[in-house]
């Protein structure tokens, strides 16, 4: 019972729990950037990655079987004539493991190109080398080999460096950012940005450089049995945000919404960053025209800058969008309910509203007709009085299942998007037929969310799907 039982939890992991070497294990020190492709993650993104491909259309005959590889395999055959003549059974299969990673490598010498390494997972390397052979065709490479795993790179000299080398999980840097960043998924990326940044030369102005000096960014894509999931964090940036920048919270606003953005802190970044901004459109090919925004902002509306427009950006910006009426928008002159609600001093963000409405009258034009109510910190704008006051009171749009999945840490995001895909397909099912109209029902939700605070931020972005 202990022999078969301990064997039986072995193959349980060996096919589903995605254990064993991983790219960056054998791939070079020292890369820029380096992607992961894993078509033998944990099991949960196994199983989701098959459910979800079945769900379209385009991929529903091809994601086949119960082996990843085989389906991406014959995904790319299908629009590949180099690869008409590869049988998977035959050429790959008896060779070809589950991952493969590359790493772009800095450039040999200045105004060269970036070298490259990739590491492919191998079960044979004799059968690997003729299956690679027959696969790259009359390209030249160089191949060697390391732990399970063929290094293919420009040339067999660097090759061979970089199968016997320093490895890119020696990293402190790039081994604590993959700690950070959690759950790998099936597709993985990091990148060292301020190396890069180094290669874009004096196309990219020097405070954008420094910036990026030391910053680095990780990010996964992973499945679920209702979403798909692309999460990412940057560390070591310059401090991106000012403060302790406040909740961007949407889950209080009427169940009825559609769609809604809110964004934390621009308010700060905005006066910090006013300066900069103008130097850096200053020496933009379109400069002059934001020159001239910025003249007639001051001198036709009699505005500020950038205290008057850090008032009407507040601490935090929340626009939404109603789905009441939505449907039938257009048919009577019925404008969509749109609003926006500010975290602000609600006198001074009037006041500015009062400028902008007085430079139109006095040009002879009626202002714009947009209701406000002012609060505890707050105004809110809206399109009507009803949605003014509606949106201004909150609700009770986070009880959604759907905004709770796309959206899964709402109290604590400072950025946060939300799109009820379902609740706006009758603007555009219907001009929908056949496949596009099948796949489109697929789509439930959209939500980004995610952290900025000082040097660090991190994101989530969610596809629902029914």
């Amino acid at each position: 019972m202990v022999l078969v039982g301990g064997g039986g939890v072995w193959a349980a992991g060996a096919f589903l729990g995605g254990g064993g070497t991983q790219p960056h294990e054998v791939l070079p020190a020292g890369a820029m950037a380096y992607v992961r492709l894993d078509l033998d993650p944990a099991a949960n993104q196994k199983l989701a990655l098959f459910a979800l491909a079945k769900k379209f259309t385009v991929t529903k005959d091809r994601f086949t079987g119960d082996d990843p590889r085989k389906a991406l395999f014959d995904a790319v055959k299908a629009d590949s004539e180099d690869l008409a003549k590869v049988d998977f059974a035959k050429d790959v299969d008896p060779w070809l493991g589950s991952r493969i990673g590359m790493a772009v490598l800095a450039p040999a010498a200045a105004g060269k190109e970036p070298g490259f390494a990739v590491a492919v997972q191998v079960k044979d390397e004799a059968q690997a080398k003729a299956g690679i052979a027959k696969l790259m065709g009359e390209e030249k490479y160089g191949l060697a080999f390391r732990d399970d795993y063929a290094i293919i790179s420009a040339d067999q000299a660097n090759a061979d460096k970089h199968a016997t080398g320093p490895t890119l999980s020696e990293s402190a840097d790039f081994t604590g950012d993959l700690d950070a960043l959690g759950e790998p998924g099936v597709l993985s990326m990091w990148m060292n940005a301020g190396k890069v940044a180094e290669l874009g030369g004096e196309a990219l102005p020097a405070e954008n450089k420094a910036m990026l000096k030391n910053a680095r960014f990780a990010a996964a894509l992973r499945f679920d049995s209702a979403y798909a999931e692309f999460a990412g964090i940057v560390r070591g940036a310059e401090a991106m945000a000012v403060g302790d920048p406040q909740a961007a919270d949407i889950s209080t606003l009427p169940p009825s919404t559609v769609g809604a953005l809110s964004i934390s802190g621009m308010d700060e970044a905005i006066t910090k960053q006013w300066s900069q901004l103008q130097k850096s459109m200053a020496a933009a090919p379109d400069g002059a025209s934001f020159q001239q925004f910025v003249d007639m902002a001051q001198q036709k509306y009699g505005l500020t800058l950038p205290a008057d427009l850090a008032t009407l950006l507040g601490k935090n910006l929340t626009v939404a969008l109603d789905g009441d009426g939505l449907a039938t928008m257009g048919q009577s002159g019925q404008l969509p309910k749109v609003g926006v609600r500010i975290v602000t001093d609600p006198a001074k963000a009037q006041e500015v509203i009062g400028k902008i409405e007085k430079a139109f009258t006095d040009a002879g034009q009626p202002a714009p007709q947009i209701a406000k109510v002012p609060g505890d910190g707050t105004l809110t704008l809206a399109t009507t009085p009803e949605y003014a006051k509606q949106l201004s009171e909150g609700g009770t749009l986070g009880d959604s299942e759907a905004f709770k999945t796309a959206i899964p840490d709402a109290a604590s995001s400072t950025f946060a998007l939300f799109v009820d895909v379902d609740k706006l397909e009758p603007l555009y099912l219907n001009s929908l037929s056949g496949d596009d109209q099948a796949n489109a029902k697929v789509f439930s939700a959209v939500g980004l969310s995610g952290k900025q605070s000082g040097s660090e931020a991190s994101f989530s972005l969610r596809v629902l799907f029914n």
